[in-house]
Parts: C-alpha cells; structure tokens; sequence
C-alpha cells in the first residue's frame, strides 16, 4: 500500500545514507523523472505501480532493465485480491531475465505459510539454497492468543468493555497495549470511550505516563490520559510523533488502523482486533478481515527487548468465532486468484509483445503460481489431471477463452486458425492506464458519456446513513447534475467526484474512503477515455475528455478562472478576478498598476501580471500547399508566447495536443503530441499532409491544446475558399507485353560480354529502342530493383554518370572498372570529394562517375575546362531527389547543360533515372523530352513483385516505440523469411545497436556458418563482433571501413541471414535481400532538435531492395510506422509524390555561381536563367507555390541584391550584373552565401580564424543528436578553449569543440563524434582558404598567417605550440620523453666516434636516415612498440655508425624533405 512504502522509503533512506545509497518513492503519488531515477538505487514502489511501469517500458530505456535486485514484501498477498499483480511481476521479471540473460535477483518476503514450497517454486527458487522458512516455533517471543465472541446487538458498547476489562486494564500498568480499529473516525471514538470507561472506574492513573511529553498539534485531550491513535488520515508529522511517543512509552495505549500492522515496525505488549468487519472501497461493501491481516497484526505482539511474551486477542462476533480459530490453527494453503484477472494479464503481456500467439501464452501461464498451484491441487481448480498432467491443454483452454473475449471487445485481434494475436489501440490504452477488460466491454462501442457507471467505478454502493449527506454534497458542490441522484451507485459517483474536484469536505468514514477510491481512478480512467476518443478521431469528445482530465488533475472546475492555478495568488484576489470578468486576454493588455486599483490591491498588480505572462500560450501560422488532388501538406509555425519559470514550468518543457478537425464532419484528419521545450525559445515548424477531399470543404480547424493547464488553447484556421488544386497527373506508362529482348541485340560482341544475363527483363525491352539507337533525351521512372543501371549502360561513352552518394559513385567504379575498362578499353574516372584526379586523366576519360556538388563545382568554370564542353551524355540517378536538401544542385547542373549546349551548338543527351513519379510529365518537358524519351512506369510493375504491409505503433516517445517494433520485426523474419536474406532498415546507428541485441534475445539466433569464426576474429568493433556471432550484421557510417566491407560481404555471399543497416545503406550499396524491414520512418534531426519523417522517396527507396532478381518469385516488405502516419504511407507507398523544386532556399548561391562564371551578366539574364529551372516550371504547374514566396526568407530582389555579397546591380546604368572578388571567392569554394557575408562582416585583422571557421553556416547542418548537449558539455571540460554553456546543443560550438578534440587528440565519446570529425576537416581546408584569399584581398598579414597557422594545424592535428614530432603516427604527449632520451644517445654516439673517422655530412646523414627509418617502422608496426623505441634504438645507431664508416660519404639530407602517407588525419611533411 503507498502509506507503507512512504514509510519504508523514509526508513531506509536513513539507514542507507551512509553507504550513499538513494532511496526515493515511486507510487501513484510520487512521480519520478527519468532523471530522478538514473539517479536513484532503490525504488520503493507498489505492485501496482510496478505493474503498469513494466507494462510501458520496453528497451534500454525502460526502468525494468536497469533492475538488478527485486524484493517483494509480503509474498503471501497471493491469496489476496491484488495477488494477481505480484503473479504477474514475477512472470514478467523471470521471463525477462531469461530472454536478456541479464541477471534479477527475486527476494521474497513472507508471513509463515503452510505451502511455503509452492511460492518457492513460483519465486525459482533453490530450495537448497535459497528457501528459508520459520514457523510459530521460531518466535523471538511466545505470543499467547485469545480469541472473543460477542452475542450481544449493542456491539459497540460490549466491544469497549470487553477491550477494557480482557485487555488494557490488566495489561497496560507494566506494559504496552495496540488497539487495532477498521475505521479512521472508530480511533477516536475507541479512545474516547476507552478513557471514559476508565475514569468511571477510577483508574486513569494505569494509563498515565511517567512524564509529560511535548503534545505537538495530535489529540490533546487524549495525550494527558495515556492514549493515542493513528490511522492514514493524520499529517505525517502527527503520526511519527504518535510513533515516537507510544515507542518510548509516553503513551500506554495506541487505538490505529491496520496501516500500522504493515507499515512501522512498532511492535507492543499486547495486541487486540476490535471486530473483524472492515470496509472494502473496491467492493462498496462490508468484508470479514482476511487471515493474513489478523497474522500480521498479532506479529506486532512481542517486544523481544523487553518482554518474554507477547499477547494477541480477536474480539469478534461470535457466530466468526469458529471461521477465525480454524484459519488461525489449521492455515490451509494460499491458493492463487490469477485466473479472475487472467484476460486483463493476457492482454498487457500482449500490448507489452511479450506473447504474440497461443503458444507463448500457454509458456507464459507456467510461470503463475496459478500454474504451480493447478498442478498441486487441481481439483481446487476442478481439474483432471489424469488426462492432461502437464496441464497443457487446460491452459491452452484458458488461453484461448480469454483471447476470444479480448477479441470480442476489440483488445486484441486474435486469429484462433493460426493462434496469432495482435494488440489493438484500445488494447494498448487498457494496458497502459490499468482499465480492466470488463470496464473496456462497456466502452468500447464509444459510450463514453456515462464512464460514472464503468464496472471498475461501479462497486461503490449508497448506504441509508450517507443519502442525507450525499444530497449536502449535491447541492453544495455539484456544479453539474448528477445522473441518477443519490440512490444510484453511479450518482453516488458522480457526486464524490464533483467534490473532490470542487474540494470539498466529506465526513462518513465511508465517503471519506469512496472519495480517495474515486479520485484515485478517475484520473486515470479519464485519460484512457481521452486516447480512445483521440484514436477514433472524435475532436468534440477529445477536447471535452482532455479538459476533464485536466480538471480532474487540477482540482479545479474548467469554466474557473485560469489564474486559479497558482496557488501565490490569494482567493480574494481569484474572487475578484472572476467577479469583474477579467480575462487573461484583458490582463495581458492591463498594465500592473491598472490591475492592482481594479482589484483594490496596489501590490497584488505584478504578481498577477507575472502569473498571466506565464500561462502557457502560442501562436499558430499556417500555410498550405497541395501535393496531389487529394493530399495537402500543411506547413505550421508555433511561436511560444509566454515567460518560462522553472518553478511553475518544470525544467524540460511543456506538452501540447495538436489535431486538425474538419467541423462540418466532426473528424480528427491529424493529430500529434509534442513538446514545447525550455531551449527551444524559437518557432518551431511542424510539417504534416492532411487529405482532402472534392467538393473542397470551407474550412479545417487545427486545434492545439496544453495537456497540464486549464485555458492554455490555440485554434488556426486553414481556409480553402481560394485554394487551388493542380491538375490531374497523365496515366502510368502501360508495360507492354513483349518478348524478351536478347542481348545480342546489341550487335556488338564486347557489349555483350558485359552482362551474365542471356534476355533483358520487360522494362529494359520495352526502352531498348530509344535508348539505344536515338539520341532523344530520357525519362526513366520505375522501381528500385527494375535494372535502370542496365539501362543506363545502354546510353552510355562519353559520359558522366551523377549518382547522389559517394558510397553509389563508389560501388558503380567497382563495377564499371572491371566491365567497361579493362573489358573494353574504356578509361573510367571517380570524381568525389575523396578522390580528385588530374585534369589530365579526366580529360583522357570516357565515363566520368561523380557526384552532383562535384560536377557543379567542376562545370561553374566551363567555360576554361573543355572536357566539360566534349561531355555527350549526362546520366543522373535518383532525379527524384530534385525535391530533396541536395535536389537544388541536380536542377543547376541540368540547367548550366542546357545552356553550355545553347552556346556550343553541340547538344547533350540528358538520361534522368527515377523511381516511379507522380508528375512525371513535368520533369520530363523540363528536361526537354518529348512523348517519345518519356517512359514512367507504375510502382507495382517489378521484375519480382512485392508484398508490402504496414503496422502502426503507439506511442509518444521514439524510443520506447522503436523498442516495441523488435518483437514483430522477428515475427516478421520469422513469417515470410525464415530462411533468406533480411534487410532491416533503423533510423541510427545506436539503433542498430539496440535492435540487434533485442533480436539476440528474442529469438536466441544462432551462427549461420562455423567458417566464419575466423572472419569474426578480425572485425574491430566490439558490438559487431558480438552480432556476427548471431548471424546478425550491422552496417552504419560509424564503422570502420574495413569493417563494413566484411559485414557487406558476409551478407552477399549468405553467410548471415541479418543485416541492420541505417537508411543510407537503402542509397549505397546495391544489396537486394528477400525481404526489407523498415523499423521506424522517423529520425533525429539535430538541426530542429526533433523527429522528423523520412522523404517518401527514402521509404520507397529502402522498399526497393526487397526480390532478388536471381532467387525470388516475389518480395516482402513490411514497414513499421507511428500509428497516426500509418494511414498516409498506405496511400503514398503506392501514389508517388510529385516531384518539387526546392532551388527557391539556395537560389542565391547558385545564381552567384553563374554570376561568377560569366553566364549571367544582366538582370534580364538573370530572369532567363531563372526560367530554365524546375522551380519555374513548378510554380507555372501549382500556383499555390507563389504564395510561400511571401513565407520565405529570400524572395527573388534580396537574392539579386547587394546583400548577398555576391553581385552588384547599376539599375541606372547599363543595367548590368558584375562580379565581386567575395563573389569570386564564394564561387571557387564552393560557399554559401552566408559564410562569405559572416568573413566580411566578421573578420578583422586581430580577431583569431579560429573562431570563424566554426561559425561557418557549412556546419550548421552538422547533427547534434539527442542527449549529445550532455557529451558536448563533458568534452569541453578536457579541451583548453572556452566554449558559451549555453549553446551545447549548436552545431557550430560541437564543431568547435571537435576541431580541439582534433587538435589536442582527445579520446572522442562515441564513433558518431569520429565520423562527425572526419566531416568537418573535410570541408574545413576550403574555408579556411576562402578565409586566406578574403584577408588577402583586404591586405591582412597578421590574419593570413593566423590562418595559414590554422590550416597547418587542421593538417598536421595538433596546436601550433605542440611538438611537431605529435604529427608522426601514433606518437602522443605521453611518448614524447622517448625522443628525448633518442637524442641525447645521438649525441653521445657521435662525439665518441673518433675524429679521423668523423665526416659530418656523412655521419648526420646516415643517422637521420636511420631516424627516418625507425619512424616509418613504428608507423608500420604500430602503437605498442613505441615503449620500446629506446632499446631498439640503442642497438640499431651501433649498426648505422658501422655502416656509416664502411661505406662512401653520401649527399646530406639535412635540409631535404621525407614525406609519409598515413591516415587522412596524419599527412606530413
């Protein structure tokens, strides 16, 4: 019960302090943050509690992982009504223990039971080891006991006396007597009564202390007596001076509650039960107190200190008498209660996926007790255990009866032919807020009106002596008719709960107990409705749910006043408020002295001013853009506008509901929750599609309302009255049915050597024609997997080839070396950011592979370059991604093509390779194709066709819901690729991690391929290492190279049937599998600080890689989605999105770009080259796109202007458009526009590069992934430049602190910060010359050699004042002591050589040749053998000094240069 873990978290809290242990509560009224409990060792919890934690937490985030230990008090609670809970904790914890095989251990704590060995083996425990069991025998004091019956009908008055004259009188002169009542006012009344009885006997004195105590604010008129009482209801400090006064002796009489037999450990002389009727909440009713409850009260009889024997006496009626001398003398046995709770179990373990079909639930049942206890007493359970003696069909009876009735009420989706089961929204929303099968029976028709009558609420009965104070209660609270009056239960209800949210006073025992009961469910209760409304898409329902919630949280009526909820405001100042009508709306225009004279209160004016500032609200703008005829992306900015306070805010943000509603058909089209942080001080924008439907409806309303504060609400309007739609997209290419093309007509015998294949598929047939023998430009759309490289191929000398990731650049040179260069004597050339050529060899080339921001670099100057000029063929791949953060460049460089065609009067073949498009037409009269070039087929038309299914998750939080998806993604494996190739596609590479070990334990993978043992042994990462032995690979950008090569080839060549790979793998490595996997379509973007969807042209993109061509009739696909996005990728996995420009953000860049390189050169040309992009033929095709140009940043005269550093515009003059040097040098780099604006503004002669080159916008999109303002916080306590506190969480201070971590080669927290550092060294050269060319240009000496300093440093990987010998590879600080003492051996040798024998050239020469050498061995063989640098040294200069005198003088290499190749990080002169 929450009392007792109250007590026991203050009692070892005290005890553990010393040893640092935490100790904090965790029960319904104690909420821990995610924080708090990192940082706390013990929980002290209910089951309940634990219960419904367990039930939400799954993966490495959840509590129930980090467990080590679990004590359970009380075991015997089994027999009890709430034993069902501890049966299924136990379940849960030992059937974790064995899928994680990480270690719980279970303790049990327990009253003496008679089949002590039956709970053993439900707790698996060692009865050798681990069992230890003590009976009555075993007391440290002998407890005597007596047992009472009264026959007479004036109890009370019978009960008093019998105490009196059995008990206290006789017992409490020398000793210490508990007197244990079932109601919190029977403590008073006993007491009084008590004290009266005694003086009427004259003996007061019996009961009296030695000393009077200090009495506090307890019962004063009973201290002076002798008495005390203690019961739940107290103030804690009135009970622990009630404790402290009683154990010291103080007090000879105690009259309590049965709280203090389970809470303190305050044991007493004797112990008497007042009557063994007690009143049960949850029932509604009156109940015989439970045997385990009078053995727990008679254990407080005793006090081994002082006493030899204790006494314990029951005072019942006696027609109870015999029931309880049976229990006491006989104790049967404790039989379990699992099976009445056995659906609502079912249903958790089913939501939580821990049981997924028949099978694992009749496994899960033999955990129970229930199941130990069936195969111990069966007949108990009216079973035959002849017939079935392990049970298996009785629990498989069980199993599917309670799967049927969950079935029924729409928990679960339970397919008895297969014996799967599926958990279902409401299923999830019962599980997680506790609501019982029976209660969900009621609601899940969507009869939510009357949730007073729900079974779980329904038990509370009206009783004769409480109508007339019900009826008080009715008229002085209820601000709402209660249904059904004070005779009904469910009015009784609604009654208490009016009450309690309108703070009032109640005076029944018994209402005082139905009230707590009450409050305590509603809350929860109401929260469950909410989800299920939201979940139905019910928007007047959800609102009114959620506003009830909240009103029920608050205490405090919806129609009050908002600033009600600060309780620093007085009541007469709320009264007044409320009595003007004074709204936050008014008060925020008030100034504090207007509103101090309205409420005649001059000082209360600035509190309540600050109060209103810090009520959460928020300004929505809205704008709109149509995809389709049907979809409608929404574009939404949410400013915060209120002042944060930790202490009325919390420290990490506040959380808001969003839905969009159509009112006319009162339906939620979208909703989500999200948080309002404390950082985030700026507009957040939020992107999501709606539908929408013809005739267009008037108006949607998006709705966002605070999920903590009363009156915190924002409504947008979206308005469609001048929306206009773009035009219907013409139909799919129809595949037509041809027969198969050979190879052989290629006509050529070295082409057709190329391919192993004898026929090419359908589609290849069917563009073999145009492609091959036209020179017509070329649209290609279909799916990923359909041969569109194969088609490419075709078109193909002369040519350069644009894929979009330098890991496809990299896989098509290794293709195309072997087949097309050395099989045909065509040079190929890889042109990326890693390799760069000479121009030379690019000139010489016949195929040029490169990637898009290479070619536009290279282009910019094409004009000096005429390997650019004698290009015949542009092949670009993935065109799709036009409408992605890189598309901007595909459309330059098609446009820049275009126009070195128009001036050379040579044209160039253009081949765009796409997935299967939407506006395909579009695409394709930019590209300047006709219907001929044009072929678009459909997403479904696939060599091997593919089975796609979509589940959706629940959730708010993306881990716990990532962490949920693993369960079925092995039941997918599982289903439709038991035995080929799968390919799982994770949003990171820490979940690749997690997803990996999460499979490991679930399906107990086992290796694939003995010889593979050997590979294993030379991966470098450990979880790598780990996983292959599973056969489960992981590939991600963190690993090393060579590491990923092995992963790469293992699931190629079937040597493991896993890969887990982040969604770049879906662009790189061509890797089809059987089937795909995607978990999860969102990611961390560090630059919003939120998830963010994937395009839907990755999804596709990852789809794609399901079928093999080679091995498989068909493919799968199964993508796992949040539930509120699953509607839409149902509809877009199958209609592509139009393809969109988004050239409007970086225009300016790339018009710099041609302003520098002479294509432009008026404002007239500037509108023609504007003219030749997508982004024009866009904004003819969907008007709508026009008005975003008010919503945007730069518009088209800003991007000409001045302002962008680049160009400068004479409208008076000639009209002419000229370069700029900062222009120029933005150009040649390959800058944006702000970087370069930053270095003018910015850079000055004494201010130092460094803390420029972070601030570059280049590293604005450098991820800071969640949690990483922690690590970034702990880096740059180890690195000597200061960094602003405040800003942890910017990509440009983590660049900042990864070039200090570079230079000062700091142990980096996690291969995410490496493979982050090898980006910004990568593009820190180019902005450091940049930087030198502008400080040149305005003649800065100091400047440019401060950056030439800089630049040295990013090379060489150490600060300027380090020594240089740090550049050699693996030499660190720590090593620097070697060369020392080498030096000092260098000079002694020399000046001991005899002078005859001494030629200075020849000797320093040999010796730094020998130095030379022994560094390039070190780099060879590696870190570990530099502690021996000096023994090797010593005996190898003695080899050289003879060498050195045998030989002729050689030339002097002192000042000549030896250059080293080692990592990119350690190139040195």
């Amino acid at each position: 019960m929450k009392a007792l873990a109250a007590e026991m978290t203050n009692y070892f809290s005290k005890r553990l302090e010393p040893l640092g242990i935490t100790v904090k509560e965790l029960t319904g009224d104690m909420q821990l943050t995610k924080g708090e409990i990192l940082r706390t060792q013990m929980l002290v919890t209910t089951p309940e509690k634990w219960d419904v934690v367990t039930r939400k937490s799954v993966g490495d985030v959840a509590l129930s992982q980090i467990v080590r230990l679990l004590i359970l008090d009380e075991v015997h609670l089994l027999h009890e009504d709430r034993g069902p809970v501890l049966e299924s904790l136990v379940a849960r914890t030992i059937r974790q223990v064995e899928s994680t095989q990480s270690m719980i251990r279970i303790l049990g704590l327990s009253a003496t039971l008679p089949n002590y060995l039956d709970v053993a083996s439900f707790l698996h425990v060692n009865p050798y080891i681990g069992l230890f069991f003590f009976d009555s025998r075993f007391r440290p004091v002998p407890l005597g006991q007596t047992f009472v019956g009264i026959k007479t009908t004036n109890k009370v008055k019978e009960f008093c006396r019998a105490v009196t004259n059995r008990s206290v009188y006789h017992q409490s002169i020398s000793h210490l007597v508990m007197v244990f009542v079932h109601a919190r006012n029977a403590t008073v009344r006993t007491a009084m009564g008590l004290i009266e009885m005694a003086k009427n006997h004259g003996e007061t004195s019996f009961f009296q202390p030695d000393q009077g105590p200090d009495y506090g604010q307890c019962e004063k008129q009973m201290f002076p007596d002798g008495f005390g009482i203690h019961h739940a209801g107290m103030l804690r400090s009135d009970r622990s001076l009630m404790e402290s006064m009683f154990s010291r002796g103080h007090l000879k009489v105690l009259v309590c509650t049965a709280t203090l037999a389970w809470g303190v450990n305050l044991p007493a002389h004797a112990v008497i039960i007042k009557g063994t009727q007690i009143y049960d909440a949850k029932r509604g009713a009156v109940v015989d107190l439970g045997i385990l409850d009078v053995m727990q009260i008679f254990g407080r009889a005793g006090r081994p200190q002082f006493d030899k024997f204790g006494e314990g006496t029951i005072i019942t009626t006696h027609d109870k008498l015999s029931h309880y001398l049976t229990l006491l003398t006989q104790q049967n046995p404790i039989e379990s209660q699992f099976q009445e709770s056995l659906a609502d179990n079912l249903n958790a373990e089913i939501a939580l996926g821990t049981v997924t079909n028949v099978e694992e639930a009749v496994k899960w049942l033999s955990y129970t007790y229930l199941y130990v206890r069936m195969r111990a007493n069966p007949l108990v359970y009216g079973i035959n255990h002849k017939m079935d003696p392990s049970l298996e069909l009785y629990r498989k009876e069980l199993v599917v009866e309670s799967g049927r009735k969950l079935d029924k009420a729409r928990m679960i989706r339970f397919e008895e032919r297969t014996g799967y089961f599926a958990s279902t929204d409401l299923g999830r929303t019962a599980s997680h807020f506790y609501i019982k099968y029976n209660t969900i029976e009621v609601l899940h028709g969507g009869d939510t009106a009357y949730s007073c009558s729900e079974p779980q609420l329904s038990s509370c009965s009206v009783r004769d002596e409480e109508v007339e104070e019900l009826e008080q209660l009715l008229c002085n609270y209820c601000e709402l008719p209660a249904a059904g009056g004070v005779e009904n239960g469910y009015g009784k209800i609604n009654i208490l709960l009016q009450t309690y949210i309108g703070r009032g006073e109640v005076d029944s025992f018994s209402l005082i107990s139905d009230l707590s009961y009450v409050a305590q469910n509603a809350a929860r209760i109401f929260r469950a409705l909410f989800e299920i409304a939201l979940r139905k898409r019910w928007p007047a329902m959800t609102y009114r749910l959620l506003t009830l919630c909240k009103v029920i949280d608050k205490r405090l009526w919806g129609f009050a006043h908002p600033l009600r909820q600060f309780p620093v405001l007085p009541p007469t100042v709320l009264t007044r408020l409320e009595e003007r009508n004074l709204t936050v709306d008014k008060l925020k225009e008030m100034r504090k002295d207007e509103i101090g004279h309205m409420l005649h209160h001059v000082s209360i004016g600035l509190k309540v001013k600050q109060c209103v500032h810090q009520i959460p609200s928020i300004a929505m703008e809205a704008s709109i853009q149509p995809i389709t005829r049907t979809v409608l992306r929404v574009r939404l900015i949410v400013t915060p506008d209120f002042r944060w306070n930790d202490q009325v805010h919390g420290s990490v943000g506040e959380p808001w509901w969003l839905w969009v509603e159509d009112p006319v058909n009162d339906h939620i089209y979208h909703s989500e929750y999200f948080l309002l942080q404390k950082k985030q001080v700026e507009p957040q924008n939020i992107i999501f599609t709606i539908p929408i439907f013809e005739p267009l409806p008037s108006q949607y309303y998006i709705r966002a309302v605070s999920d903590r504060w009363l009156g915190a609400e924002a409504v947008c309007i979206i308005n469609f009255q001048h929306l206009i739609l773009p035009e219907r997209h013409p139909p799919h290419t129809e595949l037509l049915d041809l027969q198969p093309l050979p190879v052989t007509a290629l006509g050529n015998r070295e082409y057709e050597s190329l391919y192993k294949f004898t026929h090419f598929n359908p589609i290849q047939t069917q563009i073999f024609h145009t492609l091959y023998h036209t020179d017509t430009n070329v649209l290609l759309g279909a799916p990923t997997g359909s041969g569109k490289t194969i088609a490419a191929e075709m078109a193909m000398f002369r040519v350069v080839y644009i894929a979009p990731l330098k890991a496809l650049v990299r896989e098509r040179i290794e293709d195309w070396k072997i087949r097309i260069e050395e099989k045909l004597g065509k040079k190929v050339v890889e042109l990326t950011g890693d390799v760069t050529p000479d121009m030379r060899a690019i000139a010489r080339a016949d195929l040029i592979v490169t990637t898009p921001e290479k070619w536009d670099g290279v282009s910019r100057s094409w004009q000096n370059r005429s390997y650019v000029q004698k290009v015949a063929i542009l092949i670009i791949d993935e065109i799709h991604l036009l409408g992605e953060d890189r598309g901007p460049v595909l459309e330059v460089i098609v446009s820049r093509t275009n126009f070195i065609s128009s001036h050379t009067s040579k044209g160039v073949r253009v081949v765009g390779l796409s997935t299967a498009l939407a506006n395909a037409r579009d695409l394709a009269d930019w590209l300047g194709i006709r219907q001929v070039g044009l072929f678009n087929f459909r997403p479904s038309v696939r060599p091997v066709p593919l089975e796609v299914h979509i589940h959706g998750f629940p959730g708010q939080h993306y881990c716990p819901r990532m962490a949920s998806m693993n369960k079925p993604s092995f039941q997918a494996i599982r289903s439709h690729s038991p035995a080929k190739p799968v390919l799982i596609f994770v949003s990171s590479r820490r979940q690749t991690r997690l997803t990996a070990l999460d499979l490991i334990c679930i399906s107990g993978f086992t290796l694939l391929c003995p010889q593979i043992e050997d590979i294993i042994g030379t991966v470098r990462d450990s979880n790598l290492k780990l996983t292959l032995a599973f056969g489960i690979g992981m590939h991600h950008a963190g690993l090393h190279e060579r590491d990923r090569k092995t992963v790469e080839e293992l699931f190629v060549n079937c040597k493991i049937q896993v890969l887990i790979a982040t969604s770049t793998l879906a662009w790189g490595v061509n890797f089809p599998a059987h089937l795909v996997i995607v978990k999860g379509t969102e990611y961390y973007d560090g630059k919003t600080r939120r998830y963010v969807d994937y395009p839907i042209t990755d999804v596709l993109q990852m789809m794609g890689r399901a079928g093999r061509p080679q091995f498989d009739d068909q493919g799968k696909a199964v993508i796992l989605v949040h539930d509120i996005k699953k509607d839409f990728y149902k509809k877009f996995l199958y209609e592509p999105f139009p393809v969109e420009s988004s050239l409007l953000g970086v225009l300016s860049d790339h018009l710099n770009a041609e302003i520098a390189a002479g294509t432009i050169a008026s404002k007239q040309d500037a509108m023609d080259y504007i003219t030749w992009t997508y982004f024009f033929r866009r904004l003819v095709m969907n008007p709508r796109l026009e008005q975003t140009l008010s919503h945007h940043d730069t518009s088209l005269n800003p991007m000409l202007s001045p302002l962008c550093i680049v160009i400068f515009i004479d409208l008076q003059d000639d009209r002419t458009i000229e370069p700029l040097t900062y222009g120029r040098i933005g150009s040649y780099y390959y800058l944006k526009h702000q970087t370069i604006r930053m270095f003018k503004e910015r850079l000055r002669a004494e201010l130092p590069a460094q803390e420029l080159l972070s601030d570059a916008e280049e590293y604005a999109e450098l991820p800071v992934r969640h949690n990483e303002d922690q690590l970034n916080s702990q880096l740059a306590q180890q690195l000597p430049l200061q960094v602003n506190p405040h800003s942890y969480d910017s990509a440009h201070t983590k660049t900042h602190l990864l070039l200090q971590a570079h230079f000062s080669h700091v142990q980096l927290p996690c291969s995410d910060y490496t493979t982050d550092t090898k980006t910004v060294l990568d593009n820190a050269i180019r902005i450091c010359q940049a930087m030198l060319d502008v400080a040149a240009s305005e003649g800065w000496l100091v400047t440019a050699l401060s950056i030439c300093n800089l630049v040295q440093m990013i090379v060489q990987g150490r600060w300027l004042h380090d020594s240089s010998l740090l550049t050699l590879p693996h030499i660190e600080q720590q090593d620097l002591y070697l060369f020392r003492t080498a030096r000092y051996f260098l000079y002694f040798h020399y000046h001991s050589v005899p002078e005859e024998q001494q030629t200075q050239q020849r000797q320093i020469s040999i010796l730094e040749l020998s130095f030379v050498f022994f560094i390039e061995h070190m780099y060879t063989c590696g870190r570990t053998n530099i502690t021996n640098f000096c023994g090797v040294l010593k005996d190898s200069f003695q080899v050289m000094l003879w060498l050195a005198a045998s030989f002729p003088p050689l030339p002097s290499i002192r000042h000549a240069s030896c250059t080293f190749q080692g990592p990119a990080s350690h190139r040195w002169n």
